[in-house]
């Protein structure tokens, strides 16, 4: 399952969305949800503890100034391959 965080993880009930992950899935953090993947943060801590792969529109840390904040255990990546995120996952759920 691809689950993509478009709000910043104080924004909305960020421990539900993380017992929803399931060991496999792809997560993709796009517009204010790249802040989840900030150096030294707890979203983080806890996004990197799941059994999921991890990975950051590169085109919204861009927008918001934040590429040399992101941890690098967060994939960046362009919009192509999130085209081929979606096509891998035929379920998705938006946060």
């Amino acid at each position: 399952m691809l689950h993509t965080l478009t709000h910043s993880p104080f924004q909305y009930d960020f421990n539900a969305m993380l017992r929803m992950l399931a060991s496999g899935d792809d997560v993709l953090l796009m517009q204010d949800g790249v802040l989840a993947a900030l150096k030294g943060g707890q979203a983080l801590e806890f996004l990197l503890a799941a059994p999921i792969s991890l990975y950051v529109l590169r085109d919204d840390l861009i927008a918001r100034g934040l590429s040399a904040q992101i941890s690098h255990k967060a994939q960046a990546i362009s919009y192509n391959e999130f085209v081929a995120l979606v096509v891998k996952n035929p379920q998705q759920m938006t946060w």
